[in-house]
C-alpha cells in the first residue's frame, strides 16, 4: 500500500517542499502505525524548513509537529492500544503524512466525537498555552497579562485560557486579528499602530504580571518593560527570526540550529541581571515533554476534556489538503492568520 507524504528537500523557502508518493511504513517493535487525519501547521515547521529551529532534522526530512489520527496497524509488544482508536501525538516532526509510525508511548487517546482539526490544535498550540499559565507563570485570578500574536494559533489558545483563569488580558496582534483578540476576552493593541510598551502603561499605570513572548531576541527587551516591578516575561519562541515567512537575515538557507538559540539565552539571562525584579523564564514544549512525559500527557489529556465540554473552541484559520502543505506554509508566513491552519489528511474521516 502506498501512501503521500511531504518532504522538505532543501533548507528554504515554501518551494522547497515536495509531496512524494510511497510504500506505507511499517511499525517495529513497540510502535504503531498511525493513520494520519490531521496536521497541524505551526511557525515552528517553518523554522525548521529555514534550518533555524533547534529541533531541525538533517535533510531530507518531513516536517509536522503534531496530529490526530487512527490507530493502523500494532506492532509486536503493543499492549493497550486498539486498532481503530482515536489518538493524538507530538511527534515534532514527520506528521505531513498519510501513514506514521510511532512508539506506543507518544499516543494519547482522544475521546470519541471530536473534531480532529480541533483536536490536533490543542496537541502543540494549547498545551503550550496550559503550561506557560499554570507551570511557568502560575498566574492567579485578577492578574494583567499581555500576550504577543495574540490572534494566531497560541495567542487564541492563552487568551480562552486566560479566560478561563479569571485574567485581565492585553495582546498585541495586526488589524485585522483585532476582532478575534476581543471576541476571546482581550483588549487588542495594534503593533504596527502604536508602541505596545506605551500603550500598555496608558492602559494599565503600572504595567502588566505576564509577557508571554514568542519572538524572541531584541523583544524580549521590550517586553520586560511592559511589566510591572516583580512580574514576568515566558519567553517561548524564536520567530522574530523570520519575515514574512522566511529568513528575516536573508542568508541562503542552512541548517543553523543553535544560532538562534544562543541570542535568545543571551537576552534570557540578561533579563535576570538588569535591576526592576522582572524575571525573564524560558518555555520549550519539547523540552518539558521529555523531562516530564506524564506532564504532557496530563496536560492533555485535560484540555481534551476541556474541549469535549466545549469550554474551549479552537480556532481553525483554513483547513487545507495535504497535497497543498506548501500553499499552507505560504499562507502562515505571510501573517494575519486566527487560529490554526491545519493540513486535512484524510478528508473522509476529519470530523
Amino acid at each position: 500500500m502506498r501512501h503521500t507524504r511531504i518532504i522538505v528537500t532543501r533548507y528554504g523557502g515554501p518551494d522547497a517542499l515536495a509531496v512524494i508518493e510511497e510504500e506505507c511504513p511499517e511499525p517495529k517493535d513497540g510502535e504503531v502505525r498511525v493513520k494520519v487525519l490531521t496536521a497541524g501547521v505551526s511557525l515552528p515547521d517553518l523554522m525548521m524548513r529555514e534550518g533555524i529551529h533547534p529541533e531541525t532534522p538533517r535533510l531530507p526530512f518531513t516536517p509536522g509537529w503534531d496530529l490526530v489520527g487512527v490507530v493502523d496497524r500494532l506492532g509486536s509488544g503493543v499492549s493497550g492500544i486498539e486498532s481503530g482508536q482515536i489518538i493524538a501525538a507530538l511527534p515534532i516532526s514527520g506528521a505531513y503524512a498519510q501513514y506514521v509510525c510511532l512508539h506506543e508511548r507518544e499516543l494519547i487517546p482522544v475521546p470519541a466525537g471530536l473534531d480532529a482539526a480541533e483536536a490536533v490544535s490543542l496537541v502543540l498550540n494549547y498545551v503550550t498555552a496550559y503550561q506557560m499559565l499554570h507551570r511557568s507563570a502560575k498566574v492567579r485570578p485578577g492578574q494583567r497579562v499581555l500576550i504577543h500574536g495574540a490572534s494566531g494559533g497560541v495567542g487564541s489558545a492563552l487568551l480562552q485560557l486566560g479566560r478561563l483563569a479569571g485574567l485581565e488580558m492585553y495582546g498585541t496582534c495586526s488589524s485585522r486579528g483585532a476582532s478575534a483578540v476581543s471576541d476571546l476576552g482581550g483588549i487588542p493593541i495594534d503593533y504596527r499602530q502604536s508602541d505596545f510598551v506605551d500603550e500598555i502603561h496608558r492602559l494599565t499605570k503600572d504595567g502588566v504580571d505576564v509577557v508571554f513572548d514568542g519572538l524572541g531576541g531584541y523583544h524580549i527587551w521590550r517586553s520586560r518593560k511592559a511589566l510591572r516591578p516583580g512580574g514576568t516575561v515566558v519567553a517561548f519562541g524564536l520567530t522574530a527570526s523570520l519575515r514574512g515567512g522566511r529568513l528575516a537575515s536573508g542568508r541562503p538557507g542552512g541548517r543553523h540550529r543553535f544560532r538562534a538559540i544562543a541570542v535568545f539565552g543571551l537576552f534570557i539571562a540578561g533579563g535576570w541581571l538588569l535591576p526592576g525584579r522582572k524575571r525573564v523564564v524560558p518555555y520549550s514544549i519539547q523540552w518539558l515533554k521529555r523531562l516530564k512525559p506524564a506532564q504532557f500527557r496530563q496536560d492533555l489529556i485535560a484540555l481534551l476534556g476541556l474541549l469535549q465540554q466545549r469550554k474551549v473552541k479552537p480556532l481553525i484559520a483554513q483547513r487545507i489538503p495535504l497535497a497543498e502543505a506548501r500553499r499552507a506554509h505560504e499562507l502562515l508566513g505571510d501573517g494575519g492568520v486566527s487560529g490554526k491552519i491545519v493540513l486535512v489528511c484524510d478528508e473522509s474521516r476529519s470530523a
